[in-house]
């Protein structure tokens, strides 16, 4: 019985060898599909990608100073010139330290006339003390002069030297006290200078209590109500974002594209950019700027890089709004007059890629050099126009060898 079952299987074998040779080698071949290589009047490459509308001017106004939202003049949606007022905060408290440092700096400027005068009133004593110096002097010389005639009394002399040591005295005095009424002065015009600095940024707490609008545009965001309580920004903590002005004159697609498709990019590429809101409608745009650097990835998980392209749509977009969802095709390369085959034509053999070129039945290998894919066709060098290739299917692709017959 054993070998019965060996000898059957030896059997089957031969005739699975046979149907093989048959099929590769006989007059019935394999079936496949064949195409002739021709040419297309442009061949294009597209990059796709997803992202949303972004205005390509727009300004977040978020509040200088901290207080209580007590008007808001606008609604979302509303159409705003630059420097309009859109909302104003609480000012009483900014009020109240701009009148005090105005008072302030009033009150050290009174001091610092007070000051120069008594510099002034120091000055004429100083000179004052310098005239009655020049004077002891001089009485001192002909005293001098007079004694060693021996006409002045001992006493008199000892009273001319006693009056210019006092004058002398008197200049140190007097010079003393300008240089303190000097240093005084220069001391009240230094508080001043610092008072004004403070009345300064009062003026301007208190100017910045109205909200006005930095550019003309559309309040495309409002994230308050008025009656709300907003706060400042200070280092490494952004403030409260009041309101978001948008220039919607123009507008920008702004996408993430795959690493592996950036390098394929440059600026003005043209663009086509269709939206889920706008589903019959389609824009087109070019590429204005392409990220440096890859985003950062969101989570933990490995993903592939992506980065920022910006395309500028171009006509009438002004009824579109940021944050609408899009889909962009970039052309990222163009063939005129290309030489193509069907993408799923060329294969990979022993390290080279080709085609299958059929000729009388059988097929022959034959390499080509590949360029652009564009669609479902790629552009091919190598080969003819005109040459039947075999196109199909994918996995007779896959098996098939150089000789086989096809059929």
């Amino acid at each position: 019985m054993r070998r019965r079952i060996i000898v059957g299987v030896g059997v089957l074998a031969a005739l699975g060898g046979a149907a093989v040779y048959a099929m590769r080698s006989g007059k019935s071949g394999i079936e496949v599909d064949t195409v002739k290589v021709s040419r297309v009047e442009a061949l294009q490459s597209f990059v796709t990608a997803s992202g949303e509308i972004v205005a390509t001017k727009y300004a977040d106004i978020g509040s200088a100073v901290m207080g209580r939202l007590v008007e808001l003049k606008v609604k979302e949606g509303e159409s705003v010139k630059a420097g309009q007022v859109l909302a104003r905060i609480d000012p009483v408290q900014a009020s109240s330290s701009a009148d005090a440092a105005a008072a302030s700096v009033g009150a050290l400027e009174a001091d610092a006339r007070a000051a120069a005068t008594q510099v002034r009133a120091a000055q004429a004593s100083l000179e004052e003390a310098r005239s009655r110096e020049k004077e002891a002097a001089a009485s001192w010389i002909r005293a001098q002069e007079l004694q060693r005639a021996g006409l002045l009394p001992q006493s008199e002399f000892d009273k001319a030297s006693m009056a210019g040591t006092t004058a002398a005295a008197q200049v140190a005095a007097a010079t003393a006290a300008f240089e303190r009424a000097q240093q005084a002065q220069a001391s009240a015009e230094r508080r001043i200078a610092q008072g004004q600095a403070e009345r300064t940024r009062a003026r301007d707490a208190l100017a910045k209590t109205e909200i006005t609008a930095p550019i003309d545009g559309v309040i495309t965001r409002l994230e308050v109500e008025q009656g709300e309580m907003v706060v400042m920004g200070v280092q490494n903590q952004p403030g409260t974002i009041l309101m978001t002005v948008s220039d919607l004159s123009s507008v920008n697609a702004e996408v993430k594209v795959a690493e592996a498709d950036v390098m394929r990019l440059s600026n003005n590429f043209p663009a086509t950019v269709t939206l889920e809101a706008l589903p019959s409608q389609k824009f087109t745009g070019r590429v204005v700027e392409i990220g440096a650097s890859a985003l950062p990835q969101i989570g933990t998980q490995a993903a592939a890089r992506e980065f920022r392209v910006k395309v500028r749509l171009e006509g009438a977009v002004a009824t579109l709004r940021p944050g609408l969802t899009c889909d962009t095709e970039i052309l990222a390369a163009e063939r005129k007059n290309a030489l193509a085959v069907p993408l799923q034509a060329v294969v990979e053999k022993d390290g080279q890629t080709g085609v299958f070129v059929v000729r009388d039945g059988a097929v022959e290998f034959t390499p080509v050099k590949t360029g652009i894919i564009g669609g479902l066709s790629i552009e091919v060098d190598g080969i003819a126009d005109g040459t039947e290739i075999v196109s199909g299917p994918f996995q007779t692709l896959r098996t098939l060898l150089n000789g086989d017959r096809v059929r």
